[in-house]
């Protein structure tokens, strides 16, 4: 079987559910369950532990993002190392040692951070990314594995956008379309570059979109809830909405979210048990 059918998400990584270590850990072993996933628990320790206090524009805690990022790398069939590599992919901007991770992951995991880091997706042309994920994902090349985790970093950019400054929003979008969408498609991503194409023309052609006005409506929907929930709310609501062929499935479901979104807002709001206590 070709790559090109081999390395699509699941359909399970795309109904907007926030992924959770759990999740992420059980994805790996069930494509590599002879891999020592016991690594990627340890790197998302390790990533969860340099970002403390760190927060994204949203409100919530920035390893959301790694986590979002490592989850849509092990939909792709990654392998643990690479996945770590996702996990860990902003450490460097943390307090964390240089040193610090080849001790504990491998130089080959290092490798890929500074790959990821410093690879410029533009100079990928098509021929380029099809080739470089041609082979197995069981056992990626460098650059197949590093041009996976910068598309997958890119998507989850791309799911959480609302939250970012509108010309901000305007140019990364334009990169998305322009760049990493048609080399997502050509890499054998057809799923993720079709997300990516759909994700930065909603927000460069709002008055043409289909999404336009539920999308927007799932925006300030977001607002009611707590900061730190918001991010990941909205990612799931806009996954949801995506799934939906028609405008009229997808004024339902707008209409459902916003009747719901009171009850969902108090529900967040209030506190476990445990803080009652």
């Amino acid at each position: 079987m070709k790559a090109r059918h081999r390395l699509g998400l699941r359909p399970a990584a795309r109904t907007g559910v926030a992924p959770s270590l759990d999740g992420l850990v059980a994805v790996v072993r069930a494509h590599h369950p002879d891999a020592d996933s016991a690594l990627v628990e340890h790197a998302y320790a390790e990533a969860a532990f340099w970002h403390e206090g760190q927060m994204r524009r949203s409100g919530d805690p920035f390893i959301t993002h790694c986590l979002a990022v490592a989850a849509i790398v092990a939909d792709l069939r990654m392998p643990p190392p690479v996945v770590c590599a996702a996990l860990l992919h902003d450490v460097d901007d943390t307090a964390c040692p240089p040193q610090r991770i080849a001790d504990q992951f491998g130089n080959d995991v290092v490798d890929l951070i500074a790959a990821v880091r410093t690879a410029v997706v533009s100079a990928y042309s098509q021929a380029d990314a099809g080739t470089a994920l041609r082979s197995e994902a069981a056992c990626p090349s460098r650059e197949m594995a590093v041009l996976a985790i910068r598309l997958a970093d890119r998507l989850h950019n791309m799911r959480t956008i609302a939250f970012v400054a509108q010309n901000r929003q305007l140019r990364i979008a334009r990169e998305t379309l322009d760049v990493f969408a048609p080399v997502a498609s050509a890499a054998g991503l057809e799923t993720v570059g079709r997300e990516l194409q759909d994700l930065a023309s909603t927000v460069l052609h709002p008055a043409s979109s289909s999404y336009a006005v539920t999308g927007r409506l799932l925006a300030s929907v977001t607002l009611l809830l707590p900061s730190r929930q918001r991010a990941r709310w909205h990612e799931e609501w806009s996954a949801d909405l995506a799934a939906h062929a028609t405008r009229c499935a997808r004024t339902r479901f707008t209409l459902r979210v916003l009747l719901g979104a009171p009850r969902l807002s108090m529900t967040l709001r209030r506190p476990s048990g445990r803080e009652r206590l």
